[in-house]
């Protein structure tokens, strides 16, 4: 269970992942040695699954941003054809969902022969039936924040409840 000086920690690390331990241990007015085993205990706990930077891709020259429905011959709860689609390597994302589709994969690249290029790689998959490409004309929000409303409705909620 996690409590809220848990979650302030979620809320300050989210906003700035790279604080040090003694800085967040001074917002939150706590001993660094506390924080630090806090920290590990979320980690631990695969709360908090990893640290990564957030790259603008357009300035790289990755302007096209694609979302495709992936729809699949995969058995009723059977994602196989998902886990091929996460293994090519300009795939961002694979949701497996519900819908007429099974799959929905964001991907993005630097052309649209890239996009010709990414589909023939979806098409040479076995089970792979029809594809559906969704191109972003502007991305108004792009975020990985869980809202601090969100994770503070986490607090004291019992265990079960949140499986």
């Amino acid at each position: 269970m996690i409590d809220t000086v848990d979650i302030k920690i979620l809320n300050i690390m989210q906003n700035n992942g790279r604080i040090s331990n003694a800085e967040l241990a001074r917002q939150l007015n706590m001993a660094p040695s506390g924080i630090l085993e806090r920290v590990k205990k979320l980690e631990q706990k695969k709360i908090i699954r990893g640290y990564e930077v957030r790259i603008d891709g357009e300035k790289l020259g990755l302007s096209i941003i694609a979302f495709i429905q992936v729809l699949s011959s995969d058995t009723v709860g059977s994602t196989e054809v998902g886990k091929e689609l996460a293994k090519i390597p300009e795939t961002l994302e694979v949701h497996w969902i519900a819908g007429n589709y099974n799959y929905l994969v964001k991907t993005r690249l630097n052309s649209t022969a890239d996009l010709n290029n990414l589909l023939k790689k979806f098409g040479a998959i076995a089970g792979l039936k029809d594809t559906r490409t969704t191109l972003v004309l502007e991305t108004l929000k792009d975020t990985q924040t869980i809202p601090k409303e969100q994770l503070d409705r986490h607090i004291n909620q019992p265990q079960r409840e949140r499986e």
